[in-house]
């Protein structure tokens, strides 16, 4: 029997309750989660534990979602990590900015979970 992989995800998110409702979705569907807080403890969570993708707000104390992304780009080890931004920032513009930056997906809140995991699930595979 081939052993399970599971996927790890992490999250960069300032507001609590969103943090902690993403880590009992994910958590649900098997995602191993780590979280951070800020952008500066999200971009050092990122540079340790390596995620196979990266779920982030824009607005973050510390370092934007927009700089955070800037300095995932720029890292070698970092650059191909998926990136979902879940952002309460609908304007043309930061998606844009976002699409400009190399992220992989862009959703607004309030959003639906379900589209969210659907998202993971395309672009790192379902845990199985």
């Amino acid at each position: 029997m081939a052993k399970k992989i599971t996927k790890k995800v992490l999250i960069i998110e300032d507001a609590k309750h969103v943090v902690m409702m993403l880590e009992s979705r994910l958590r649900a569907n098997g995602y191993e989660v780590i979280s951070a807080y800020d952008g500066q403890q999200g971009l050092e969570r990122a540079q340790k534990e390596k995620p196979d993708l990266i779920i982030m707000d824009i607005m973050l104390p510390k370092l934007t979602g927009d700089e955070v992304c800037k300095k995932l780009k720029q890292n070698k080890e970092l650059a191909t990590i998926p990136i979902i931004v879940l952002t309460a920032l609908a304007r043309r513009q930061d998606i844009k900015l976002a699409e400009q930056l190399g992220v992989d997906a862009y959703i607004t809140k309030p959003f639906m979970p379900d589209v969210l995991l659907s998202k993971i699930g395309e672009l790192i595979g379902k845990n199985s």
